[in-house]
């Protein structure tokens, strides 16, 4: 994504109002049950809150363990597909798929084509209509910590950034038209633009 520059240290992180993000546990809040793909490290306060409800949540922290590397080393069409489906969750027997994925602010780590390819391999996984998918886009700024958030959620559900990074990297500032191209299917639902600069968007996969 670019060279690193220094920058200062972090001081505490601040609080993050993100409608969207409390849009989908207001839905959670009105039954049934969930089943929820994190492409985010797992962190106790959102497992924490997840439990509240009737949900089955499945972890794949991809910028852990060489992910993002992996995604967006050279490949192209069904190889890169198959390689965003080795990083995900086993898929269980007898599973309806997802019908809910927090993608944080992973999509401005990865290059267009490796974003399809993990869209695609998502939407691949479920049998249900309708599928959410939430992000993080940076939108005003020109750089952007040089790996992606450890957003977590704080109960007034705020989001605050725990990673803290003391380096920098140029943003790809994808635009709504670049995502429309890349999600691989999924259409924008709704976007809000942060306090922080960044856009808070929720892609749906069409019935």
């Amino acid at each position: 994504m670019g060279r690193a520059t220094a920058r200062a240290p972090m001081e505490k992180p601040s609080a993050l109002k993100a409608p969207l993000f409390r849009s989908l546990v207001e839905r959670l809040e009105a039954g049934g049950r969930h089943v929820i793909l994190d492409l985010g490290a797992a962190s106790n306060p959102m497992l924490a809150l997840l439990g509240q409800f009737r949900c089955r949540v499945d972890i794949a922290d991809l910028a852990s363990d060489g992910g993002l590397e992996r995604m967006n080393a050279d490949a192209e069409g069904d190889d890169l597909v198959a390689r965003a489906e080795s990083l995900l969750p086993r898929l269980r027997a007898n599973d309806a798929g997802y019908d809910l994925v927090y993608c944080w602010d992973l999509p401005n780590y990865l290059k267009p084509a490796a974003l399809s390819a993990l869209m695609s391999a998502i939407a691949a996984r479920t049998g249900r209509t309708g599928l959410l998918a939430h992000a993080l886009i940076v939108y005003s700024e020109r750089t952007m910590p040089e790996r992606p958030g450890g957003w977590v959620p704080m109960e007034d559900l705020t989001l605050v950034d725990r990673n803290g990074t003391s380096a920098e990297v140029k943003a790809p500032r994808y635009s709504p038209e670049d995502l429309g191209r890349m999600m691989s299917g999924f259409e924008i639902d709704r976007a809000r633009l942060l306090a922080n600069g960044m856009q808070e968007m929720l892609f749906r996969l069409p019935m």
